[in-house]
């Protein structure tokens, strides 16, 4: 595939996107899908303060050895060619992104926190990821696309004062554990991390986008593993999560995810993310046992409406550059 300049990438980039591909939404549903499964299986795999298992730092750092020895693999296999210089400063966002930030800052919060309360403070990902694309792109989401959007985060921040309310009956409000603030943190990371990763696919194939970050991390990502390595006995099962983060959720999960946002636009297909917290609460029901009521199911019913109406709203290119001989030039960052 040939590497496409990421500013001529941007200023075509709304151009084919009045009609979203279906292909588009396809690839994206089966990314949340697979993403769907990652904050349970790192609460499977840190455990609780009263159980613990893997610690919430080593789980962060070797998914992303399990996913970076993959993709060394993979990308050798392929013969694909290093991409060019301009492009990886990108590439270093993408990895500080999803390889660390949204990894760490997880790994650390559900060791304290259920599953399922962390499903909720992340339920503001997707309008999180539709802000920075729209930033890097340069786009113009029409005020029916916005309106939609925070609908729908309204909806999962009402779900989450619900549930504390339940949790908690005397509380006024949210109250914010230490947790949270590593949670909201981890969805501005994460945010970041999609939205460069989906400025990069429209230079490079989405698979090889991340499979260049994960490799690029291995020299940090590598000797912290083997440094955290656990010297206690771990369940089965916290290495079988561990090993679905490392080829799933670091990995597979992005080939489908930034192809997704490549096709459809960040702004427009980041919004499918809505669903990911309802689909994380069901397989944290299901393989965690953690509570799950119909009220659940409400929202998640409501949330995804205003996904399928935001699908209808407009979102306005990005201009044209007026001086394309210095278009190639421009920073990716």
């Amino acid at each position: 595939m040939k590497q496409e300049p990421l500013a001529v990438h941007d200023a075509a980039f709304g151009a084919a996107r009045s009609a979203t591909p279906m292909r588009a939404w396809v690839l994206g549903g089966l990314g949340v899908a697979l993403f769907a499964f990652s904050l349970p299986a790192t609460r499977m795999a840190v455990g609780t303060p009263a159980m613990p298992e893997l610690a919430p730092l080593f789980v962060a750092m070797a998914r992303a050895v399990i996913a970076g020895l993959l993709a060394a693999a993979w990308l050798f296999w392929r013969g694909a060619a290093l991409p060019s210089r301009r492009l990886w400063p990108a590439i270093a966002g993408v990895a500080a992104g999803v390889v660390f930030g949204f990894p760490v800052l997880t790994s650390l919060a559900l060791r304290q926190v259920d599953a399922v309360h962390a499903s909720l403070m992340l339920g503001l990902l997707p309008l999180t990821t539709a802000a920075i694309g729209a930033l890097l792109a340069r786009q113009r989401p029409s005020k029916a696309f916005w309106f939609w959007a925070a609908a729908g985060s309204v909806l999962v921040c009402a779900y989450a004062l619900r549930q504390a309310h339940v949790v908690q009956p005397g509380m006024h409000g949210l109250r914010l554990q230490p947790a949270d603030i590593l949670l909201i943190a981890a969805m501005l990371a994460g945010g970041w991390g999609y939205a460069q990763g989906a400025r990069l696919a429209g230079s490079l194939p989405a698979e090889q986008v991340i499979s260049w970050a994960v490799v690029c991390s291995l020299p940090l990502t590598l000797p912290a593993t083997l440094w955290l390595w656990p010297q206690h006995a771990v369940a089965a099962s916290a290495w079988g999560a561990l090993a679905y983060l490392g080829v799933i959720s670091m990995w597979l999960g992005f080939f489908a995810w930034y192809r997704a946002l490549a096709l459809g636009g960040t702004v427009r297909i980041s919004q499918i993310q809505l669903l990911q917290p309802f689909l994380s609460m069901l397989a944290a029901a299901a393989l965690l046992g953690e509570h799950l009521d119909g009220a659940t199911l409400l929202f998640a019913a409501a949330v995804m409406a205003t996904v399928l109406a935001g699908r209808r709203a407009r979102v306005h290119p990005a201009p044209a550059p007026t001086t394309p001989g210095s278009t190639p030039e421009e920073s990716p960052q």
